[in-house]
C-alpha cells in the first residue's frame, strides 16, 4: 500500500479482518465505502468498481442485510469484524456500526470521502430517516468527513451500470472540485440507460403520507405476528423535491443537515411556557 494509506490500527493488528483490500489506482484520495444491503450486494460491488480508478478504496459493510435500519449503533454485544474472500471488511452490525469502527478503530488515517450505497431501492422524502445507506453516510458526516449516499430508485438492480456511472460521475467531481464545507447528501438515480437520464438536479426532501398499516399474520406456533406495512404515498412532488425529479428523469441530489431543532417553535413555545 502506497504511504500507508488504510493500514489497519497497529494495536488491531492479527485480527480476522487485517487482510485487507484497497485499490491504489488513484492518488491520495481515500474514500471508505459502506452501504445497508450487506457487503454481498450488487450495488456495492459496483460502487466500488466505478470508483476504483478514482481513489485508493476501503470497504466496510454490514455482514447481512440491514435496511431500515437507521442511525442505531450495536451497545447490546461486541462486534466481530472479518474480511470476504473478494476483500470487503464486514461487521456483523448495523452500516453506522460499519463506518464507526472503521473511523474509530480500524485504520491510521481518515478517509477524504465517505460514500454509501448503491441501496436497491429509493430513499427520498422521510425514507431518509429509516435508511440505513443514508445513516451510513450520516456517521462519515458526524465525524466531519465529506459523504454521499447512492440509492437506485426501484428494486431490482435495474440500469444498475447506469447509476454506479452517475456515482462515479458526482465523486469525480467532488475530488476535483471539493465543497467548501463537508456536506452530506443524499443521491437518487432513476432506473434508466445513462444516456436517457436528464441531468442532475439540486433538490429538497420531498413528503409521504403516514406508512402502511402493519400486516397481521400468524406464526408457524400459533402466535400473532406482524410485519411493518410499506412506506406511505407520496404526498408533496412539488417541483424542486426529490421525488419530482426523479419522477422526470433526473437524478436527485438533496443536502441534508442533522439540527433536529424546530426553529420556528421556539419563541411561541417560550411564550406558551411563560403564559
Amino acid at each position: 500500500m502506497q504511504k500507508g494509506h488504510g493500514n489497519p490500527a497497529p494495536e488491531a493488528a492479527g485480527l480476522a479482518w487485517n487482510r485487507i483490500l484497497t485499490y491504489q489506482d488513484g492518488d491520495d484520495v481515500l474514500i471508505l465505502v459502506a452501504n445497508d444491503d450487506g457487503y454481498s450486494a450488487p450495488g456495492l460491488e459496483a460502487l466500488v468498481n466505478a470508483l476504483r480508478p478514482l481513489a485508493e478504496l476501503i470497504v466496510v459493510a454490514p455482514e447481512v442485510n440491514h435496511s431500515g435500519a437507521s442511525n442505531s449503533l450495536t451497545l447490546n454485544r461486541p462486534l466481530s469484524v472479518r474480511t470476504a474472500a473478494n476483500g470487503f471488511i464486514y461487521v456483523n452490525g448495523t452500516p453506522s456500526d460499519c463506518v464507526h469502527i472503521a473511523l474509530t478503530g480500524l485504520f491510521d488515517r481518515r478517509p477524504d470521502l465517505v460514500v454509501s450505497g448503491i441501496n436497491n431501492g429509493e430513499n427520498m422524502g422521510e425514507d431518509t430517516l429509516y435508511s440505513g445507506t443514508v445513516a451510513a453516510a450520516t456517521e462519515g458526516y458526524l465525524f466531519n468527513i465529506p459523504s454521499i449516499a447512492f440509492s437506485l430508485q426501484e428494486k431490482g438492480w435495474k440500469h444498475l451500470d447506469s447509476a454506479a456511472r452517475v456515482a462515479r460521475d458526482i465523486v469525480e467531481r467532488v475530488i476535483r472540485n471539493p465543497l467548501p464545507v463537508p456536506t452530506l447528501l443524499n443521491v437518487n438515480i432513476p432506473n434508466r440507460t445513462y444516456e436517457d437520464l436528464k441531468g442532475l438536479r439540486i433538490t429538497r426532501l420531498g413528503k409521504r403520507h403516514p406508512s402502511e398499516p402493519v400486516a397481521r399474520t400468524v406464526s408457524p406456533f400459533g402466535e400473532e405476528i406482524f410485519w411493518i406495512g410499506p412506506a406511505g404515498k407520496v404526498a408533496d412532488n412539488a417541483p424542486g423535491t426529490d421525488f419530482h425529479a426523479v419522477a422526470e428523469g433526473a437524478v436527485s441530489i438533496t443536502p441534508l443537515r442533522l439540527d433536529l431543532t424546530h426553529n420556528e417553535q421556539i419563541i411561541p413555545l417560550r411564550e406558551w411556557l411563560e403564559s
